[in-house]
């Protein structure tokens, strides 16, 4: 027998003999640790055959197997997914704009549907399907009237309670002439753990979707979708049309015992306004669509340019 192997079954057989003893007589401590030396060992049994790999790279992964887990967070954390997560999070100014610190310690993935076709005839005839979103990318209006499909990847074996909420960085302030934020959605009390089924349902049980809507002569707008986990079950009231703006998520990061420091899940992109947004506000959120943009300079040479230039 390969010598990890044997290793890895006298282990496991002091582990069973430590936990079989009488509560009182254990030793916590070095149970603990054997535990851990158990995962490891587990993990270095079979972090090289060519079946465990293939099957971690091809979505056939047995996430209550610590190999599998492990495997999945190294490519997460060494491939470059969470490089760009967080070269995106910072190069858009989410960190410090949105909370002080961020440390995402589970792959959090969004889909919504492709972009409509240019050609309006096929707009209404091309079945556009579900796509993942890159960090950071520009997305128009009209893929995202939609909730999204939520996609995590955890590597922890307990169940812990994760709160989802979605929110616009950049919505214009005229009172303050700066901007402020939207919380387009919120979902608390997520049940999630590395067997977790994607995608996560139901989400929209609470404070509703709203769909992103950039306001006309606005920069774009960045979307950030944070996914954190506070120490216990949390009891959110379900926000009104009338607190959504103005929504303060280091406030409520502070109310409500969130962390980004601790972990989380993490994603964002961005959006511009286009025609679209004029349907959202009309049908979807039924009110008057807001203009901003830069006030007109005065023309010095109004007034002459309306008299005649010759007699």
């Amino acid at each position: 027998m390969h010598g990890v192997d044997q290793e890895l079954e006298d282990l496991q057989a002091k582990v069973k003999a430590e936990e079989d003893k009488p509560e009182g007589e254990r030793d916590a401590q070095a149970l603990e640790e054997m535990r851990e030396k158990v995962r490891v060992l587990e993990i270095q049994a079979e972090a090289n055959l060519p079946d465990v790999r293939w099957k971690a790279r091809n979505g056939m992964a047995d996430m209550s197997k610590p190999i599998y887990r492990h495997l999945l967070e190294q490519k997460w954390r060494e491939e470059g997914d969470l490089d760009l997560l967080m070269e995106r999070i910072y190069q858009m100014n989410v960190v410090p704009d949105m909370l002080p610190e961020l440390h995402p310690s589970f792959d959090l993935r969004i889909r919504y549907l492709e972009p409509p076709p240019k050609n309006n005839y096929l707009r209404t005839r091309v079945k556009r399907k579900l796509k993942q979103v890159e960090p950071g990318i520009f997305l128009v209006p009209e893929q995202t009237r939609r909730p999204p499909e939520v996609y995590t990847t955890l590597f922890h074996t307990d169940t812990r309670l994760y709160t989802l909420l979605m929110v616009d960085l950049d919505v214009p302030d005229t009172e303050s002439q700066s901007f402020t934020t939207y919380l387009h959605w919120m979902q608390p009390n997520i049940p999630l753990s590395a067997s977790t089924q994607s995608p996560t349902v139901p989400l929209d049980t609470h404070t509703r979707y709203v769909p992103p809507h950039p306001q006309r002569g606005t920069p774009y707008h960045r979307y950030v979708l944070p996914q954190s986990s506070p120490t216990e079950p949390i009891d959110i009231p379900v926000f009104q049309e009338s607190d959504r703006l103005g929504f303060s998520f280091r406030a409520f990061a502070e109310q409500y015992g969130f962390d980004g420091a601790r972990g989380g899940g993490a994603h964002m992109w961005r959006e511009q306004w286009d025609e679209t947004v004029s349907h959202i506000y009309k049908f979807t959120l039924k009110k008057d669509e807001p203009r901003f943009g830069k006030m007109p300079k005065p023309d010095p040479y109004a007034e002459l340019k309306q008299k005649k230039k010759y007699l």
